[in-house]
């Protein structure tokens, strides 16, 4: 039995809840075996991130050639891109791959508030990548960056949702967590679908990673030939669970449960 594929190009972190190491478990949880590209290595802990330094163009294109001539994915996905040379390098590359199904979660707007992405970078994103995707998962200050409009009630959300998609994303997912909102509630937009997902809020600030740990495990699904709807379905409960049964680790914002889904499936 040929087992599915999936990579994960994005940054490192050390602390191992956001990044590459989110990703990976998170593949690894969902029984898809797991590659990826480094765009970045970072210092960092629940409290905050240290350090920083970007990788090499010529060692992200590296690991790029070394993945496609070799140990080709049925998925892959974005996460921090860091600047508009390096979103450039791997739209340049990715639109040349067969089959590909491309999951973008834009990462641009730090837990603070404060922008990952400069102007030119965003830029990059919406002209280069965003036409690439199959689905594109930003939060609601993302999807304001994105399309340019402030993002306050339901409406404003589905309206920016189908802007993504007028601009070329394949479908989106404007996940709901920064919205005032009593319940967790993720709107769902593709050409053949318009739904809201739910589940409950949790008190919690453990909550690290949770938009690279939700986008990773759609990527797993697809790569596995799940259907989109299916795989967004499956990763809303996946990253619910997630947050829900807190690890509790380290004294800032700490990581979610990679393994708390495949906890509740054994029940």
């Amino acid at each position: 039995m040929k087992i599915a594929q999936a990579l994960t190009i994005a940054g490192s972190d050390s602390g191992g809840g956001a990044g590459i190491q989110a990703d990976l478990k998170t593949f690894q949880e969902r029984g898809v075996y797991g590659m990826s590209v480094l765009t970045a290595v970072t210092a960092q802990n629940t409290l905050g991130v240290k350090s920083f330094h970007k990788v090499p163009l010529m060692t992200l294109d590296d690991q790029l050639d070394a993945i496609r001539e070799d140990l080709m994915p049925q998925a892959v996905k974005t996460g921090m891109l860091v600047d508009a040379e390096i979103i450039h390098h791997v739209a340049q590359e990715l639109k040349d791959w067969p089959g590909m199904q491309l999951v973008i979660d834009p990462v641009m707007i730090a837990k603070g508030g404060e922008a990952l992405l400069e102007w030119e970078a965003l830029q990059t994103l919406r002209k280069e990548l965003l036409p690439l995707a199959t689905l594109v998962t930003p939060n609601i200050p993302e999807a304001e960056a994105l399309v340019g409009m402030s993002i306050e009630t339901v409406e404003d959300t589905e309206r920016a949702a189908r802007m993504l998609v007028d601009m070329g994303a394949g479908a989106v997912v404007i996940k709901g967590g920064h919205a005032n909102m009593k319940q967790a509630s993720d709107f769902f937009f593709s050409s053949e679908l318009a739904t809201w997902l739910t589940s409950k809020r949790f008190d919690t600030k453990h909550t690290h990673g949770t938009g690279c740990t939700f986008s990773a495990c759609i990527t797993a699904e697809l790569a596995k030939g799940t259907s989109l709807a299916e795989s967004v379905r499956i990763g809303k409960a996946f990253i619910s669970c997630a947050i829900e049964q807190t690890l509790g680790i380290g004294h800032g914002h700490g990581p979610t449960n990679h393994f708390a889904y495949r906890e509740r499936e054994w029940k």
